[in-house]
């Protein structure tokens, strides 16, 4: 735009300083850029006005449309100054249009059909249209679908409804208060249970979508109900960590796993289903440890599932994870590092066999803990690698990295 040019200031969004192409005025009588305030409102979490700091009592937003015929004018009458006339915006969808066309699905197949696809065009607008679909049942009306998951019909030539109500309800994005509506819903089918269904015989998108789901869901769940989950829920969450069927779902996977394994009953249900084995494969793959969080959530399982005899077992059965353990400690970050020396002390203080012991120090364990001691690596950690090397200094006595001060002070 020529510098040349006056923009009226009232044309101007007082939170961008841009042109508005869509003004609308808010409770407090103050007009905004639609894209603008919602950004502040929705995306910001915020509920204040950004320039009068009152509470904005309503979040509908009224559109301008006197101001916005206005800016359209002045930018025809500048048109040969290069400013361009935006076309009038379309009207955001509304709740009773969503609600009808939830009511006209029922009556056929054909009608569902429809229904969803509107609705994943509504999803992909914008982010005041995912707000009206919550408040229209949309994510209840997906789950019941998604719960239905018996019925395969076709939505289209590659999946079925269940497929696409899925989908949509990932996209949708459900704020956390609907989520834990949908978790304690009681008629029909449990949304968990019918998730869990997906992962075990679902194609593979509808697989990494429905573990991205239970992550969300079983983030906002009670203690009580993650403690009473189901074995099948820890069996296909594992299987979904072996299948790596997306990096995405594998990461929601190790979230479900961090989130509900510290209940000690939950422990024993994620080492029966394999868990142990499924973390030292992925420490072992460098493509999985291109990414930090990925490992650190693998070594917190692996630490909590430690925490219990059948987990230490399962971690001693296999013969390489001592040393994939050891050879993560100050390779990934401060948390991966302080979780692998806490696996080692679990180890070492409830398994300590000669052979364990001869094993740990022939794979660089102790050489790798007397380096902690040396270097900047949390107070903590260090505390945790001393205790460890005090506890079994007499067997690695003859470690020459081991220092001579904690050999005579703790002979025994």
């Amino acid at each position: 735009m020529d510098e040349e040019i006056e923009i009226p200031p009232f044309f101007l969004c007082p939170i961008s300083l841009e042109i508005m192409k869509d003004p609308v005025i808010v409770s407090t009588g103050i007009t905004y850029d639609r894209d603008s305030i919602e950004k502040w409102l929705f995306s910001g979490k915020k509920n204040s006005c950004p320039v009068t700091k009152q509470d904005i009592t309503d979040a509908d937003l009224t559109p301008n449309h006197t101001l916005r015929r206005l800016i359209q004018s002045w930018c025809t009458l500048n048109a040969s100054y290069g400013v361009e006339r935006f076309p009038t915006p379309r009207p955001p969808i509304c709740k009773s249009e969503i609600e009808k066309l939830i009511k006209d699905s029922a009556s056929s197949h054909q009608n569902q059909v429809k229904c969803l696809k509107r609705l994943r065009q509504i999803v992909s607008e914008n982010k005041t249209n995912k707000r009206c679909l919550e408040a229209a049942g949309v994510p209840e009306f997906l789950a019941t679908i998604v719960s239905n998951n018996e019925s395969q019909n076709v939505f289209d030539s590659s999946m079925s409804l269940t497929d696409e109500a899925l989908s949509l309800l990932y996209h949708l994005e459900t704020s956390e208060t609907v989520l834990k509506n949908l978790l304690n819903k009681k008629k029909g089918r449990d949304i968990v249970s019918s998730l869990i269904n997906i992962m075990q015989r679902g194609m593979y998108e509808s697989r990494a979508y429905a573990t991205l789901l239970l992550k969300n869901i079983l983030e906002v769940a009670e203690p009580m109900h993650i403690m009473n989950l189901k074995p099948l829920v820890f069996t296909e969450v594992v299987q979904i960590l072996e299948d790596r069927i997306s990096h995405k779902a594998t990461k929601a996977a190790l979230h479900i796993l961090v989130n509900i394994c510290p209940w000690g009953r939950n422990r024993h249900k994620a080492v029966e289903a394999g868990a142990i084995y499924v973390m030292i494969e992925l420490l072992m793959d460098e493509s999985f440890s291109s990414d930090r969080r990925g490992p650190e959530m693998a070594m917190v399982v692996l630490d909590l599932l430690c925490q219990c005899a059948e987990g230490r077992a399962e971690f001693l059965n296999h013969g390489a994870a001592i040393a994939v353990v050891c050879k993560k400690i100050l390779r990934i970050s401060q948390t991966a590092s302080d979780r692998a020396v806490r696996v080692l002390l679990s180890v070492g203080r409830f398994c300590a066999t000669p052979a364990l012991l001869h094993e740990m120090l022939q794979l660089g364990v102790v050489s790798k803990l007397c380096l902690v001691l040396q270097v900047n690596c949390g107070s903590k950690t260090k505390e945790k690698a001393k205790e460890l090397l005090k506890l079994h200094a007499r067997v690695w006595k003859d470690s020459p990295c081991l220092p001579r001060n904690m050999i005579l002070a703790y002979p025994s």
